[in-house]
């Protein structure tokens, strides 16, 4: 973590300490939310004077409320828009109220963050689009994205990355060339529904990649095993395929489709044929599909000749285990250990 001492500096002169300047920034950053046993895990201190004091200048200060619901205990919202504008991001998101879902996932992901410090991040919106863009040359229409409709007098935005699940740069295996590691964070859903959403959000962004690295962070290690499977099948399977395998099942299910024959076309099917239809563009298909759907060209001629287009690619996946997530309470005397286990 690369902390901007532009940024830290900003904050302390609201009246915060270093270290509290740097857990506010954070916690603007990436959470909106936090609960006080994790200020004390970030800062190694036990509770007493110093996290109180904390904790009443940031409520007299205006910069956060306390919020209380039912039957689970509270959590800290930093939802101060001077504080934002201080470090140049008074538009994040993470200063409005949200639901409860959406706080147990911020509390888990701050959670990770606090124990995985290390990690180069790609903190924000602009900071992922100029990497991915900039940097590595992928087209902008592959990123993840999400369009926002605007008022009557508006127009719709699109905004990109838009579940900041961390995103960041690993040095562990190779200081020189670090793995692009992206994540999903599962605070404890009843299935891998939203996993396999976020998986085909991401997937035209993964094809351009050599090289990368998935993490699942989840608070139970219930659906570890799952979602690993999923992974496979959605993501590293058909990343590492022949490439005439998935030419040939395009050519099916375009003739298919040419010819009018959309009964025999799962939903899966037609969502899949439109993403082919981006990736397979270009004369030398064209000329290909025409020739085997006219009987001049035999599959095994096809399959000859881009055989040798199969992609070699590293694609890990790993899981990480973060205690259960809870909000905490105002006047508890200490509120335990850091939950979230470093990556090894």
């Amino acid at each position: 973590m690369n902390f901007n001492d532009q940024d830290i500096a900003a904050i302390q002169t609201l009246g915060y300490t270093p270290d509290e300047a740097r857990f506010l920034y954070l916690v603007a950053v990436h959470s909106g939310y936090f609960v006080p046993r994790q200020f004390l895990t970030f800062s190694g201190a036990k509770w007493g004077k110093r996290s109180t004091n904390f904790l009443t200048k940031l409520e007299s200060r205006g910069h956060v409320t306390w919020r209380e619901y039912d039957r689970t205990g509270g959590v800290y919202h930093l939802f101060s828009r001077t504080l934002y504008r201080y470090i140049g991001k008074e538009n994040l998101r993470n200063r409005r109220r949200h639901s409860v879902e959406f706080i147990c996932t911020r509390l888990l992901l701050l959670d990770f963050i606090l124990g995985n410090l290390g990690f180069t991040y790609l903190e924000t919106e602009p900071e992922k689009v100029a990497f991915f863009c900039e940097v590595l040359g992928v087209q902008r229409k592959l990123l993840p994205a999400k369009t926002y409709e605007g008022g009557p007098r508006s127009e719709p935005t699109l905004r990109y990355f838009v579940d900041k699940f961390p995103l960041f740069l690993d040095h562990t295996e190779s200081p020189s060339s670090p793995v692009v590691t992206f994540s999903y964070v599962d605070p404890g859903q009843a299935s891998l529904a939203g996993f396999a959403n976020h998986l085909h959000a991401y997937f035209p962004l993964l094809r351009q990649l050599e090289t990368f690295s998935f993490l699942y962070i989840a608070n139970s290690p219930v659906h570890f095993l799952a979602a690993e499977q999923c992974f496979v099948s959605r993501v590293r399977m058909p990343l590492q395929a022949d490439i005439s395998c998935e030419l040939l099942r395009y050519f099916r299910l375009r003739n298919a489709w040419d010819l009018k024959r959309y009964g025999s076309l799962s939903v899966s099917d037609i969502e899949w044929l439109k993403e082919a239809t981006q990736r397979f563009r270009g004369e030398r298909f064209e000329g290909s599909y025409h020739a085997w759907s006219s009987g001049a060209l035999a599959e095994e001629s096809l399959r000859t000749e881009f055989e040798q287009l199969r992609p070699h690619r590293s694609v890990n996946f790993r899981t990480c285990l973060v205690a259960a997530t809870r909000f905490g309470k105002k006047s508890l005397a200490e509120e335990g250990e850091p939950l979230a286990s470093p990556l090894r």
